[in-house]
C-alpha cells in the first residue's frame, strides 16, 4: 500500500474499533480556555511588535533630522591661496 492509503485504512480500523475511551466532561471548557490564552498572548506579542517598530521609526527620524547624513561632510582639504 501507498502511505497515504495505509494510514487512511490505519484510522479507519482504529474509529472502528471497539468502545471509544471516555472523554472528561471539562474537556471543552480547558480547551476554551486554553484558546483564549493563546489568543490574548498573540494580541500582547502583536502589539508589542507594533509599538517597537513605532519607536524604531522614530528614533530613526530624530536621528536623521539631527545627524543628516544626506548632506555631504565638508571639506578637510583647503583650497590652494592665489593672490599674495
Amino acid at each position: 500500500m501507498r502511505t497515504p492509503d495505509r494510514k487512511t485504512a490505519e484510522v479507519r480500523r482504529l474509529l472502528e474499533g471497539g468502545p471509544h475511551p471516555a472523554v472528561p466532561a471539562e474537556l471543552a471548557v480547558r480547551a476554551a480556555e486554553l484558546g483564549l490564552r493563546m489568543l490574548h498572548r498573540r494580541r500582547l506579542v502583536r502589539r508589542t511588535l507594533w509599538l517597537l517598530l513605532a519607536v524604531a521609526v522614530i528614533v530613526f527620524l530624530v536621528w536623521a533630522s539631527i545627524a543628516q547624513p544626506w548632506v555631504a561632510p565638508p571639506s578637510t582639504v583647503t583650497p590652494p591661496v592665489e593672490g599674495l
